[in-house]
């Protein structure tokens, strides 16, 4: 990925594509009619005032006429060129894939996204959060849910924004044309955290992407040591009121699902790098890092708490 993380006028995807070409004509039309209309005034209040005699007729300019006119029909044609581009644009980027490659259901939460996997049986589904993979140049339908509060996803280096609205589903879709890492972001106001609620679409070659597919479908596996025994004791006891770790008895499903947390780049949906350190000190005092985040400090002792990271740390 290149240039800004949430850079719009370039793109990587199909669907993208589509509006940046209309988004640097209008860009260039509108610092050229802000040039246009600068100057104009600049002349205006430069230029030497004329005193008219009393009594005298002040005759019309045909110069003035003349651009009068010339501007409203310059003004009329790019106007008319950017209707008809508007709505070809949003012909393409509406228009959803017959028989998309994939399909994953994405959940907007206060301030997280959770991203299901489908397949053709259970054993084929999974879950995972802020982080979503596709295969490069498959189309990916997406089915948007709100989980609380109106929240809006985008990806402006492969798709455009759509709302995720509670009790509605609605439906997108991106096509990403060479491999990359892409942030998104939620881009409507939802609360304390709407700055902190990004995420990070990984677009990988076809057999990358299956060999991630086989890897996420896996369960956790068994600690190896006493401290990762205590580890799995404590998520079982306490994570588990809010969290899955499939292979555990851990199975809830109001926080992010934990079963391959390691093998994401980030957590806490973009806030935080995902460390050791980073980890040790979002268990333990969430709202330090994210204030307003619905998870609760867990107050460990220091040896709780690294056999607790310890065993997170196989969670690949």
């Amino acid at each position: 990925m290149s240039g800004p993380p949430l850079g719009f006028l370039d793109s990587a995807g199909a669907r993208a594509g589509a509006t940046v070409p209309l988004t640097w004509f209008l860009l260039i039309v509108s610092i050229a009619v802000c040039l246009v209309v600068g100057s104009l005034l600049l002349k205006a209040v430069w230029r030497p005032s004329l005193a008219v005699p009393a009594g005298a007729t002040v005759s019309r300019s045909r110069g003035g006429t003349r651009l009068i006119y010339g501007g409203l029909a310059v003004t009329i044609v790019l106007l008319v060129v950017a209707l008809g581009w508007t709505m070809t644009a949003l012909g393409q980027v509406a228009h959803m894939p017959r028989r998309p490659q994939l399909e994953i259901d994405v959940t907007a939460h206060q301030w997280w996204w959770q991203a299901d996997y489908n397949g053709s049986i259970p054993e084929e589904r999974f879950t995972t959060a802020n982080e979503i993979h596709i295969p490069v140049g498959a189309r990916v339908l997406l089915r948007l849910h709100g989980g609380d509060v109106i929240h809006s996803f985008w990806v402006p280096k492969l798709t455009g924004k759509t709302d995720v609205i509670p009790g509605q589903v609605n439906l997108a879709w991106m096509e990403a044309d060479a491999p990359g890492v892409y942030r998104g972001q939620c881009s409507e106001y939802c609360g304390l955290q709407h700055a902190h609620m990004a995420f990070q679409v990984v677009a990988d070659a076809p057999d990358r992407f299956a060999e991630w597919r086989r890897g996420q479908l896996q369960t956790a596996p068994p600690p190896h040591t006493a401290g990762q025994a205590r580890g799995l004791a404590l998520v079982e006891y306490r994570c588990s009121l809010c969290h899955t770790v499939r292979g555990t008895e851990a199975g809830a499903t109001v926080g992010p699902d934990l079963t391959h947390l390691m093998s994401r780049r980030q957590i806490a949906a973009g806030t935080l790098p995902n460390t050791r350190g980073s980890l040790a000190g979002w268990i333990e005092d969430p709202a330090g890092s994210k204030p307003g985040a619905m998870m609760p400090p867990q107050q460990l002792n220091g040896q709780d708490l690294q056999a607790l990271v310890s065993y997170l740390e196989t969670l690949k």
